[in-house]
């Protein structure tokens, strides 16, 4: 078995999108011994279990901004890693059923036209025309934007980590963290099943498991795991090829396509906290009623496979990115409550930033872990 490094410049907790974008920006921007510990398979936490979507069509400013950036970097993916990430950019539909949801995306596109996102309000006729299998009726608008789409989440990873280790980054696999040592206020070291990591750095970026690492700090990081499954339908026939990532934001029942055949989520509202990933069908029943609802073509489907993974909660449906004040060098990028995956590379490059001591493109400040302590909420409306 592979053991640990016995020293290292800092050490990045989580081998998903965060903690692989992380780890290749700072080795690329001439951080040396650069140290990615998971204690799985790269991706084998939430990221290979998200739905894929990219998107710059949010309600926060600050999420705008960075999934917008990320939406350039996927974009120049294969380009810069060599890595090809399946990425189609079909665009987000999302629909809208009452007179609340339409306000708030009307604000919303001022938003996002305002930074340069190119979505635009549709009538319900023409948001058929772009996603035929979906039914108008009850529907009041849509909004759309045309850059944004869905890309393989296991292939982004396993780019970014052989980029990584291409700079460098040592990257050791089925290496769970036990500890992390202190004296003082100073980090001195990561402890894991494989050894001891002497380091004065850390970045935990381990999702739904942060919580946890956070203490072993002394950091309070309020992230929730919470299950979300999907399903995968047997192949449609003359299914568009430009079909757009389709939400039913009243329901938040969503589709795009997966090969010849569709995936399939939908949020459970019954579902409670805990790490169970096993999958179960006490969802169909509400995801049938939602099928019927908005998009009654999706009944008629046979569902071939489907699996389930966690969602990273934290009390205002937004991410966590900062760094501790109450240790020294113990960054994170956590709690994204569903829309990591598609941040992934922008994040990346912003906790680069805030470990070298630079300015990062966009001020995170609000989204530090301290605000709930503060009482500054900053809440996600338009998330899936």
């Amino acid at each position: 078995m592979t053991g640990v490094p016995g020293r290292a410049g800092v050490v990045v907790i989580g081998g998903g999108v965060m903690g692989t974008s992380i780890a290749y920006h700072l080795a690329r921007a001439g951080v040396r011994d650069v140290v990615l510990v998971e204690r799985g398979e790269l991706a084998s936490g939430s990221t290979s279990r998200a739905a894929g979507g990219v998107r710059a069509q949010f309600s926060d400013e600050l999420n705008i901004q960075l999934g917008a950036r990320s939406l350039e970097a996927f974009a120049r993916f294969g380009e810069e890693t060599g890595h090809d990430i399946g990425l189609h950019r079909v665009g987000y539909l999302f629909l809208l059923s009452t007179p609340e949801e339409v306000e708030a995306f009307e604000a919303g596109v001022r938003l996002q036209n305002g930074l340069g996102v190119p979505s635009r309000m549709l009538d319900p006729a023409e948001a058929r025309r772009l996603s035929p299998l979906i039914s108008t009726d009850g529907l009041l608008a849509a909004a759309f934007s045309p850059d944004d789409g869905h890309c393989t989440p296991e292939a982004v990873v396993h780019g970014y980590a052989a980029a990584a280790r291409r700079h460098g980054v040592k990257v050791v696999r089925h290496c769970e963290v036990t500890g992390i040592e202190t004296r003082g206020d100073d980090i001195t070291a990561v402890v894991t099943g494989l050894g001891r990591i002497g380091t004065s750095a850390v970045v935990c970026a381990a999702g739904a498991w942060s919580r946890a690492v956070g203490a072993m700090a002394g950091v309070d990081l309020p992230v929730e795991p919470l299950r979300r499954q999907i399903a995968v339908t047997e192949p449609v026939p003359d299914l568009p090829p430009d079909l757009p990532m389709t939400i039913d934001f009243t329901s938040s029942l969503y589709f795009h396509t997966e090969g010849p055949g569709l995936l399939v989520g939908m949020s459970d509202p019954d579902e409670r906290p805990g790490f169970a990933t096993e999958t179960h069908d006490r969802w169909i029943p509400r995801l049938c009623e939602a099928m019927e609802h908005r998009a009654p073509a999706l009944l008629d489907l046979r569902r071939t496979g489907g699996w389930a993974g966690l969602y990273e909660i934290t009390p205002d449906h937004n991410a966590l990115i900062g760094e501790a004040s109450s240790v020294s060098r113990f960054l994170y990028a956590t709690g994204f409550s569903g829309h990591g995956f598609l941040q992934g590379p922008a994040v990346g490059e912003v906790v680069r930033d805030l470990f070298l001591g630079h300015d990062p493109f966009v001020d995170i400040t609000p989204l530090r872990a301290e605000r709930f302590a503060a009482d500054a909420l900053r809440p996600e409306v338009n998330r899936v």
